[in-house]
């Protein structure tokens, strides 16, 4: 006996297969276009414009070179040893080749040195973004018992019985030393003087297609695609002025006294309720006790990063393959962890690649002549 075939279940499966058909077309599309267009929504990478200037402090010569003198002179710190120099050295990429910053007398710093190369493209200042302009920034470094720990009455009245220094305030501003003033000069000083010369990744932008080579053009391809650099490194000095927590486990050093001691005297003079029991850097927490801020730090600058080391808020990593290979494993797996982060699967040629292509953004160092 022949059995007829079941035609509405070959109906039904033919349905079946052209629905499965249709979705996996559309998920087909669905992740072209998501690979194709997920960068969109963030500034494109590529050379720096001029320096953006802040209209309510404009450069001039005068002003310039007053926040350069006051840049190197010690007298702005507390214990006269200090100036911001000590942990931006003009050398060494104006920063400190050490995993931690110099800290006043009787205290540690916790964190590394952020460098001043490009800081006047910057909108995020300081590891947690506490300073709200570089002019301020200033100003709250030297009063900063960790930093230069210099009372900021007592320091305008050294500066106003030194009379050149008086006369290069009125001359920069039409004024004699004052708070203002003083974080208005520093200020202009670094924003106009500390960039860096035009990099090969810059000159390949502007059309120079030799300027950099094939392995960095592919490292260039990597760090926009498979790797998602650009996500958070993004426009043209490669940064988006966020905060991020990319799974940086805890630092060991922090189990140290004198580590201990300087988390816990931060974190109350910050405001924390529950400093008492801080025992890792809260980050950007620290400034807003949001708890989704909880380990972000700011994103820097990846231009000139053989300058810069070392690496990452605590100077963690000495070399730029080390940093490269905590995203490439997805970082540490941390609380609070950005979603973004997460094993990239990168081949040991694609590592090559994506570093010959940050070795490019590196441009010549600012020339700069001191005492």
């Amino acid at each position: 006996t022949h059995h007829q075939p079941d035609r509405k279940a070959i109906y039904n499966e033919g349905a079946k297969m052209k629905k499965l058909s249709t979705l996996l077309k559309i998920a087909g599309i669905c992740a072209y276009v998501f690979s194709t267009t997920s960068y969109a929504d963030v500034p494109d990478i590529g050379p720096l414009p001029p320096v953006p200037v802040n209209p309510d402090n404009p450069p001039t010569p005068e002003r310039i070179a007053l926040g350069k003198k006051l840049f190197f002179d010690n007298r702005i710190s507390g214990s006269g040893a200090l100036n911001c120099s000590s942990c931006h050295i003009p050398e060494t990429g104006w920063t400190l080749p050490t995993k931690y910053s110099i800290a006043n007398a009787g205290f540690v710093e916790r964190r590394n040195s952020p460098t001043l190369l490009n800081v006047g493209y910057n909108k995020a200042l300081i590891w947690d973004g506490r300073a709200p302009s570089m002019e301020k920034q200033a100003v709250g470094s030297t009063k900063n018992p960790v930093h230069k720990g210099q009372d900021i009455d007592k320091l305008m009245e050294i500066l106003n019985d030194d009379g050149q220094i008086v006369k290069m305030f009125e001359a920069a501003y039409g004024s004699k030393p004052n708070p203002a003033d003083y974080g208005n000069a520093i200020a202009v000083f670094q924003r106009h003087t500390i960039v860096t010369g035009e990099s090969p990744f810059d000159r390949y932008m502007k059309g120079d297609k030799k300027a950099i080579s094939n392995a960095a053009v592919k490292g260039m391809e990597l760090f926009k695609g498979k790797a998602g650099c650009i996500h958070c490194h993004n426009g043209p000095n490669f940064t988006d002025s966020d905060f991020h927590n990319i799974g940086l486990k805890r630092n060991p050093d922090f189990d140290k006294e004198e580590f201990q001691k300087i988390l816990k005297f931060d974190a109350k003079r910050m405001g924390l309720k529950e400093w008492e029991t801080i025992n890792d850097d809260p980050g950007r927490y620290l400034k807003t006790h949001n708890p989704d801020d909880w380990k972000k730090f700011k994103t820097p600058t990846l231009r000139n990063l053989p300058d810069t080391k070392p690496y990452m808020h605590d100077g963690r990593y000495q070399t730029i393959e080390e940093a490269i290979e905590h995203y490439n494993r997805g970082g540490d797996n941390e609380k609070n962890q950005d979603k973004r982060i997460i094993p990239l699967n990168l081949s040991e040629k694609e590592k090559r690649e994506l570093k010959e292509f940050l070795l490019s953004l590196k441009g010549d160092l600012p020339k700069i002549e001191y005492q």
